[in-house]
């Protein structure tokens, strides 16, 4: 099994900056996925800016959330000492 996410930060261009269970870092672009009926709300960048860390996940308000296995295994590592893009 894969870490779970711990915190969440979100930047710019739709883009989530995850830390996971395990100390890692790594950062997920989610345009891609604002094409699937269940993410169409995520494109308001309001609604995206409401993004939080729960039960080992991100989700949005509304029952929205995210497959941590693949928050963790299609985001990419973000070095040390790199901080936010915002």
């Amino acid at each position: 099994m894969n870490p779970r996410v711990q915190s969440v930060v979100v930047e710019p261009e739709y883009t989530l900056r995850l830390t996971f269970t395990n100390g890692e870092q790594r950062r997920l672009q989610m345009a891609p996925y604002l094409d699937v009926p269940v993410f169409r709300r995520l494109r308001d960048p309001a609604f995206f800016a409401l993004a939080r860390a729960a039960h080992g996940t991100v989700a949005w308000p509304g029952g929205i959330d995210f497959d941590p296995d693949i928050l963790y295994l299609e985001g990419t590592a973000v070095r040390a000492g790199e901080g936010s893009t915002a």
